[in-house]
């Protein structure tokens, strides 16, 4: 297993704990239905249906039935299962499954108040009027987005020539280290003797010194002397890591070496390494083809974005958009000296 501390620990994706289930569970439908889509989609559908006239109740299908039904409010399925759909993806399938009923009932509860407030016209106040158009505006826009994104293709070329124009970021290396930590390292050993800085370079030097003139493995003296003692009882073992996995100092002098070399000692904050470069290689096109042609679109969507808005020459108010005065610094208050009359007299022996 490999020992991470050494890792640049920037390039880690985040790690979602599971307690986040238990939240979810609690928290679920009050969190959700209040402060996501479903909201905005309902408020927003049950306006826009005042605006045309209701359809016959005979004429509803039977593959979309009324599952809710509270005085005058009823709710169809389709209704029920498009605001399970507004919501986030990691939401859904709890709100379908065995929080369905605590939906339905907070669902209900957010349809009752609306309607009520239809009622008494709350709809019609200016600020409610300009939100309920500002929601309308967003959920066409989204969904015009999604028009966009799935108009949008990249071609196999356009692929492999953005593969070939930045393979410099899929290049890997495969290396062993041998490392010898100073005093005050994340990674210095409890029990072992500690060593100063110019120590740990020192003896650096010796162990490199020894394997560069064959008088020693590298394998033997990474189990024997590293610090590092995870890889250390494999050989020094690290395996195969790309650019930026490690540490600056690390990386630069990994990606440099040439297969079979023994690096110049090394200076990082967990101590003196010295690398030797087992091999180079590269992710195959196939296995980072997904994750480049989900970038192309991205940039081809940003692209066809900004053409949109520059193709209708907008102008903004220079005034309202001006950027903020910077504040002036405080002028610092002058010292108060004591007054003579004030000061404690001073003893005479």
């Amino acid at each position: 297993m490999r020992e991470p501390t050494f890792w640049n620990q920037a390039q880690q994706p985040p790690v979602v704990g599971r307690a986040f289930n238990g939240l979810l569970k609690e928290n679920f439908v009050k969190k959700a239905i209040v402060t996501l889509g479903a909201l905005a989609l309902a408020v927003v559908t049950a306006a826009l249906a005042q605006e045309k006239p209701a359809a016959p109740a005979t004429t509803a299908a039977p593959a979309d039935p009324v599952i809710i039904t509270a005085g005058t409010v009823s709710i169809r399925k389709s209704d029920f299962e498009t605001a399970i759909k507004s919501l986030p993806a990691e939401y859904q399938s709890y709100a379908l499954g065995p929080g369905k009923k605590q939906f339905a009932d907070d669902y209900l509860r957010m349809k009752l108040l609306a309607a009520e407030g239809m009622k008494n016209g709350v709809d019609k106040n200016p600020d409610v009027a300009k939100q309920l158009d500002l929601l309308k505006e967003n959920l066409v826009a989204q969904e015009e987005l999604k028009l966009l994104d799935s108009s949008i293709s990249v071609s196999e070329a356009d692929l492999k020539k953005a593969y070939e124009g930045n393979k410099k970021e899929y290049e890997q290396v495969k290396a062993r280290h041998i490392l010898i930590a100073f005093k005050g390292s994340p990674a210095a050993q409890k029990g072992k003797k500690e060593l100063t800085d110019a120590e740990a370079k020192a003896k650096a030097e010796a162990l490199r010194s020894e394997i560069v003139a064959g008088k020693a493995k590298f394998e033997d003296v990474a189990k024997k002397e590293s610090d590092d003692t995870e890889s250390g009882k494999n050989g020094g073992e690290l395996g195969t890591f790309g650019r930026g996995q490690m540490v600056p100092e690390f990386d630069e002098a990994a990606f440099s070496a040439k297969v079979g070399d023994v690096t110049p000692v090394i200076k990082t904050q967990f101590g003196y390494h010295i690398i030797r470069v087992d091999a180079h290689n590269s992710t195959p096109f196939e296995q980072v083809k997904g994750t480049l042609e989900k970038t192309l679109k991205q940039k081809k969507l940003r692209e066809t974005l900004d053409a949109m808005k520059d193709s209708v020459k907008p102008t903004y108010d220079e005034t309202y958009f001006a950027p903020p005065a910077k504040a002036e610094a405080p002028v610092a208050a002058p010292k108060t000296q004591t007054p003579a009359a004030e000061k404690k007299p001073v003893k005479k022996p």
